[in-house]
């Protein structure tokens, strides 16, 4: 790792940004900006509390100091095996889910330049969670999730039925380009379609995987175990480092097509990266925990206003979406005499954002 000011790079760059600083990690050059590094270090900071304070509060409480030692292999007995293999998976999934939305979310609305361009509305979402009814309704009559994800159905089909929404959004808003406002308006179009072929599949399905199906649409943590979280933590290890690699790529999309195509930046192909790497996030977090909703529309948008940059940081995002995740399930834990599903809770948070974002830019424009 070197600074960017210290690489051979030539000094008329050098005198023309003399107060751009960055640093580069063999091809990947990142800008160095203290305030999105402080706030990023801060979310995650609170997303570890917040994995103690899941693991801690349940039927039975356990004491954080004894969490945390059994996290370090240190404590035996009752408490550490409810820790290890009770809670630790739920809490862990719903971190890597929040992780995965964040950044799916952030990438996608630098890509469409527009706050609504996220999985939720451009129909990725629907997509996947069309995909991964359809594994449960036509797979039989029980449903475990664990069970599915260890076999690989929920996960192929949830990826599946994404990939097809975005092609599909991608291809009917393709008109010579694509613009923000059209990808929008036909991936709720999509979206609208998708939902449909999903209540569909409810009805003629059995009554045990109906209502299996209609609890996992909810988006829930209740159901998953360590088979839950291996292949979400694999997918997140493995396209997030990929995401970040974009980000230089994601700022230069930001001036326009044609300045980004006149620096040297393979517009189209870079855009069919960003969104394959934001369906296969999506993908993984609809596959382990349902479409848990407005996570991807919320926390860019809050990272954006944290770190005062002109697109929301993909890590700080999915830091946030974390923290997010995390906040709901233990509020939809303790604060209700039953359990609610998190998709609720985030649900509830992001609605009055959304309708809050649509009448500020609505003013806006009319000014």
């Amino acid at each position: 790792m070197s600074a960017a000011g210290t690489s051979a790079a030539p000094t008329e760059a050098a005198h023309t940004a003399p107060g751009r600083r960055g640093v580069v990690v063999g091809p990947v050059g990142l800008a160095w900006r203290p305030r999105v590094f402080w706030y990023t270090v801060a979310a995650l900071g609170t997303a570890v509390l917040l994995v103690i304070l899941g693991v801690a509060i349940g039927s039975t409480w356990i004491a954080p100091v004894t969490v945390v030692r059994s996290l370090l292999g240190l404590e035996t007995g009752p408490d550490a095996f409810i820790v290890e293999n009770l809670r630790l998976p739920r809490v862990l999934t719903g971190a890597l889910v929040g992780l995965t939305l964040g950044v799916a979310g952030a990438l996608t609305q630098t890509f469409t330049r527009n706050p609504l361009g996220t999985p939720d509305i451009i129909g990725v979402t629907s997509g996947a969670s069309v995909g991964a009814v359809a594994a449960i309704v036509l797979g039989g009559g029980t449903y475990s999730v664990s069970a599915i994800v260890l076999g690989g159905g929920i996960p192929i089909a949830a990826t599946i039925g994404a990939l097809i929404a975005a092609v599909a959004v991608y291809g009917l808003g393709w008109r010579g380009g694509v613009q923000s406002y059209r990808l929008v308006l036909v991936g709720i179009g999509v979206s609208a379609t998708l939902d449909a072929v999903t209540s569909y599949l409810l009805v003629r399905a059995k009554i045990t995987a109906a209502a299996a199906a209609s609890q996992w649409l909810v988006g829930s943590l209740s159901s998953t175990s360590w088979t839950t979280v291996w292949p979400l933590l694999v997918v997140a290890a493995v396209a997030v480092p990929l995401a970040l690699a974009t980000s230089a790529a994601l700022g230069i999309g930001q001036l326009g097509d044609e300045v980004a195509t006149g620096v040297g930046l393979a517009v189209q192909r870079h855009r069919l990266v960003v969104i394959a790497l934001a369906v296969v996030l999506t993908a993984a977090a609809v596959a382990a925990a349902g479409p848990v909703g407005f996570v991807a529309f919320v926390v860019p948008q809050i990272g954006l206003r944290l770190a005062g940059t002109n697109r929301p940081p993909l890590l700080l995002a999915g830091a946030l979406g974390a923290v997010l995740v995390l906040a709901a399930d233990l509020l939809a834990r303790a604060a209700f005499p039953w359990q609610v599903p998190v998709g609720i809770v985030t649900t509830v948070v992001g609605a009055p954002y959304l309708i809050w974002l649509l009448v500020r830019h609505r003013k806006e424009m009319s000014r």
